[in-house]
C-alpha cells in the first residue's frame, strides 16, 4: 500500500513537471506571487529568447586586419577566428564584412598551406572566411565608406556595406599595430582618430543603428578614443591598452606556450586571443559584455600583474556594457548547457607574452636560425636592414628633440603624456603635416616608427612653427630616405 501511494505521487509530480511551461518548476518569488524557473531549457529555447531580445534588429558585424606579410600572421589569424565565431553565433555572411589583405594562407612561408590557425592546438580557422576586401582593397577609404554603407564611395573589393537601419546592433573588432592616435592599414593613409571618430559621429547621425560595440587591439589603442569619443553616440568602445602603452602577442616561438614547431611566427595578439576564447567556450546569453571585458582584463593583464601586460580600457556609452554579448557576437547552441565559469582553453599562470613591437625581430630571427647555411647571409641582410632603420628612426627622433627643446628638455617633451580625457593632440592637421614632413626626410616610419607618433604629437601641441620643423627635420635626416625604406611621397597619414 505504501509503496502504491509513494508511486502514485511521484506520477503526480512526474505530470506537474511535463506540463510546466518549458519544463520550468514553481518557486515563491520575493513578492506574492511565483516565479517560474526553468529546469531543463533547450538550444532552441534559448535562440528564441535571444531573437526575443534583438527584436526587429539585425546583427552586424565588421572585422578588419590591418597589415600584410606573413610576419603579421597573427592579424589575419585573429579576425578569420573572429569570423568563426560570429559565423557559429548565428550572424549570416551577408551582415558580416571582413577586411584582411589574404596573404597569409597562401604564403610560401605558411607550413600549413591554405591553412591558418589561432591557437597551438587549434583547428583551421581560414576556411570559409569571405573575401570581402583584399590586397589593395584594404583601406582606411573603403573602411570608411563600409561602416558607413556608402557603396558609391566604395573602391573595390565585393562592395558589401554595413547597411544597417535603426534597431540593428553593430559590432566592430579591429585588430593592428598603432601609435598614439593612428591605426595601421596594408596600404597608405593608416586611419587616424579624428577621422574615424569623425565617421563614427556621421554613423550616429544617419540613425542607422540602435548600438554599436567596438574592440580595438593594438599599441596605444586607447589614445584612439580617449578625449575624442562622446559618451551619447551609443558606442561602447574597448581599447586592448591604454593611450601610451604598447601591447602583448601571445603562442610566440620559444615561450610558453609555444605554436607547432614548424611556426616563425606569434599565432595571436593577447587581447584577442582572450576575447576570442572567452567567447568561445561560455554561454553568450549569459554573459554580459562587462563580465566579458572583466574576465579578458584580467587575462590580458597577466593574472593582474601587468608584468609584460597591458590596461584593457572602456570609453563611450558606458550603459551598453551591461547588456550580454550574444546581442552582438550572436549565439552558439552548442554553448546553451555550458557553465559561466567554464574554460576549454586552460589559461596557464606561466603563460609567456612577447611585447607587439617585438614581433618583427622575433619573425626575423626565428627565419635567420632555421635558414640554410646558404641562405643565412640573406635573413642576416634582412636583420641589419630593420635593426638599422629602426635605430636610424629612434636617434633621428632624439636629434629633432634636442634640436627643437635643447638636450635638457628634448626627451621628456617628446615622450611627455596627457591627463585622462584629453587627446593625443589639439590640431590633428599639424599631427598630419608633421608626420608627412617627418617621412619626406627621414623614410618610412614603419610599424616600429608608430611608437614615435606621441612625439610628433607634442611637437605640435607645443605649437613649433612647421617651417622649423622642417628645418631641424633636414638637418636630422639630410639624404637618409634612401633604401629600402624611402618613402618616395607614399606617406603614412
Amino acid at each position: 500500500m505504501a509503496a502504491s501511494r509513494i508511486t502514485s505521487l511521484l506520477l503526480v509530480l512526474m505530470i506537474t513537471l511535463v506540463t510546466l511551461p518549458n519544463g520550468a518548476a514553481a518557486k515563491r518569488g520575493s513578492g506574492s506571487g511565483w516565479n517560474w524557473d526553468p529546469l531543463i531549457r533547450s538550444a532552441v529555447d534559448l535562440e528564441d529568447e535571444v531573437d526575443d531580445q534583438l527584436g526587429n534588429g539585425t546583427r552586424w558585424a565588421l572585422l578588419v586586419a590591418g597589415s600584410k606579410g606573413y610576419k603579421n600572421y597573427r592579424h589575419q589569424a585573429n579576425v578569420c577566428h573572429a569570423y568563426q565565431l560570429l559565423k557559429k553565433g548565428g550572424l549570416k555572411d551577408e551582415n558580416i564584412v571582413v577586411f584582411m589583405y589574404d596573404d597569409i594562407a597562401t604564403s610560401d612561408e605558411n607550413p600549413r598551406p591554405g591553412v591558418i590557425i589561432h591557437h597551438p592546438e587549434g583547428e583551421d580557422v581560414y576556411a570559409g572566411v569571405p573575401k570581402d576586401y583584399t590586397g589593395d582593397a584594404v583601406t582606411a577609404e573603403n573602411f570608411y565608406a563600409v561602416l558607413l554603407g556608402d557603396k558609391s564611395a566604395v573602391n573595390g573589393g565585393s562592395g558589401k556595406v554595413i547597411d544597417s537601419k535603426p534597431d540593428d546592433r553593430i559590432f566592430l573588432y579591429y585588430t593592428d599595430h598603432g601609435g598614439a592616435g593612428l591605426i595601421g592599414m596594408p596600404e597608405k593613409p593608416y586611419v587616424v582618430a579624428s577621422d574615424f571618430i569623425d565617421v563614427l559621429k556621421q554613423k550616429h547621425a544617419m540613425g542607422t543603428y540602435k548600438k554599436m560595440v567596438i574592440y580595438l587591439e593594438s599599441c596605444e589603442s586607447g589614445s584612439i578614443f580617449e578625449g575624442l569619443l562622446p559618451e551619447d553616440l551609443n558606442i561602447y568602445a574597448i581599447a586592448s591598452t591604454k593611450p601610451y602603452e604598447g601591447g602583448y602577442i601571445i603562442y610566440c616561438p620559444e615561450t610558453n606556450p609555444p605554436p607547432p614547431p614548424e611556426y616563425t611566427v606569434c599565432l595571436g595578439d593577447t587581447f584577442s586571443v582572450a576575447w576570442i576564447e572567452d567567447s568561445e567556450t561560455r554561454n553568450l546569453k549569459k554573459e554580459s559584455l562587462e563580465q566579458q571585458i572583466n574576465k579578458v582584463r584580467e587575462r590580458t593583464s597577466i593574472n593582474g600583474t601587468y608584468i609584460n601586460g597591458s590596461h584593457v580600457m572602456e570609453y563611450g556609452t558606458m550603459d551598453i556594457k551591461l547588456e550580454k554579448v550574444h546581442l552582438y557576437q550572436g549565439f552558439n547552441p552548442a554553448t546553451a548547457n555550458l557553465p559561466d565559469n567554464q574554460n576549454h582553453y586552460q589559461v596557464n599562470k606561466k603563460t609567456e607574452v612577447v611585447n607587439q613591437r617585438d614581433a618583427d625581430l622575433i619573425f626575423l630571427w626565428q627565419k635567420y636560425k632555421r635558414s640554410p647555411i646558404s641562405k643565412k647571409s640573406e635573413s642576416l641582410k634582412k636583420i641589419t636592414e630593420t635593426l638599422s632603420h629602426m635605430s636610424h628612426l629612434d636617434s633621428s627622433v632624439d636629434m629633432i628633440g634636442m634640436l627643437l627643446f635643447g638636450p635638457q628638455n628634448g626627451h621628456s617633451i617628446l615622450r611627455a603624456t596627457r591627463g585622462h580625457g584629453l587627446p593625443v593632440v589639439d590640431d590633428w592637421g599639424c599631427l598630419k603635416s608633421m608626420t608627412r614632413l617627418f617621412e619626406k626626410h627621414c623614410g618610412l616610419l614603419t610599424e616600429h616608427g608608430m611608437k614615435h607618433m606621441r612625439a610628433f604629437a607634442n611637437i605640435c601641441n607645443n605649437q613649433v612653427e612647421m617651417t622649423e620643423v622642417e628645418e631641424v627635420l633636414i638637418a636630422a635626416c639630410g639624404g637618409k630616405n634612401i633604401g629600402p625604406y624611402a618613402s618616395f611621397g607614399d606617406y603614412s597619414v
